[in-house]
């Protein structure tokens, strides 16, 4: 812990503040507005069941939704999940993913919606990467959560390492974005401090890093794991610091590299999302 250098003279430190949420309707509607269809479903009506999976030979296609009007409750196992509200998305994980649906929609009231299909998303994901960009957060943050809970040491200091992206589409990612993305630490340096302003996400690809809050680590990054992504989505001040446990090769991504991925590439960003859909699904089979 000693060796380790989690301050960054020369970097700002900003009073911290507490995270911006996620989720932006407004980014959702807009997405939407680009590639979704109006559906309407009556009061009891079910949108989609719970194990449901679209049919590839048929050329049917998963979808994920975006309410307007009414409620929707999602069901599991005859228990209630939770509801949905106007200007929330849901079914975003089948659509993504080749899973199938791990909950019932049912509506709770009279209700419209507009419906993406996987042939729609790629052309909306072109003219609004955000909401790739939103959509990934939002799966990481899940995918954390569910490790803190399976594994009380995730949150405690020496918490074990976990992994987003697996070798394959770490690969893919080094290869989509260049030489030029590709950072390296020396064991003991700091990549950023607590408080910092964030304007880098990172991906290890080699090494092991240590994520420390008020100088106690919480969290090891091996390779295919993921840090500071909360920078892409509101530039807040970090949470937390990060220094190289080992050697490190990294792939450093701001908000706008991202984005332009994303439009030239529709194709990959989805990969991405699939990926981390999966990931997540993984993670929560095993709980």
């Amino acid at each position: 812990m000693d060796e380790l250098d989690f301050t960054s003279p020369r970097a700002p430190t900003l009073k911290q503040a507490p995270p911006a949420p996620i989720y932006n309707a407004a980014v959702a509607m807009e997405f939407f507005r680009h590639g979704g269809k109006p559906e309407a479903f009556a009061q009891g009506a079910t949108i989609f069941a719970e194990n449901e999976k679209a049919s590839r030979l048929l050329l049917q296609r998963d979808k994920m939704y975006l309410l307007l009007a009414g409620e929707v409750n999602l069901v599991a196992k005859n228990r209630v999940l939770g509801t949905v509200k106007i200007g929330e998305i849901f079914g975003e994980m089948a659509a993504i993913s080749d899973s199938p649906r791990s909950a019932t929609a049912v509506a709770k009231s009279a209700c419209s919606v507009l419906s993406i299909d996987e042939k729609s998303f790629h052309g909306a994901l072109q003219k609004k990467p955000e909401f790739a960009l939103m959509l990934m957060g939002l799966m990481i943050a899940r995918l954390r959560a569910m490790l803190g809970r399976a594994g009380g040491a995730q949150t405690r200091p020496g918490a074990g390492e976990s992994t987003v992206f697996d070798k394959a589409l770490l690969a893919a990612l080094a290869k989509g974005l260049g030489e030029q993305a590709t950072v390296r630490y020396t064991r003991g340096a700091s990549i950023f401090s607590e408080g910092q302003a964030g304007l880098l996400m990172y991906v290890v690809v080699q090494g092991r890093v240590a994520i420390a809050m008020k100088g106690v680590i919480v969290q090891h990054v091996g390779p295919g794991g993921v840090f500071g992504e909360m920078a892409l989505v509101d530039q807040a001040p970090r949470m937390a610091g990060a220094a190289a446990e080992t050697d490190c090769t990294l792939l450093a991504l701001n908000r706008q590299v991202f984005l332009n991925l994303v439009k030239a590439g529709p194709e990959f960003a989805a990969s991405l999302l699939a990926a981390v859909a999966e990931r997540v699904r993984a993670v929560a089979g095993r709980a």
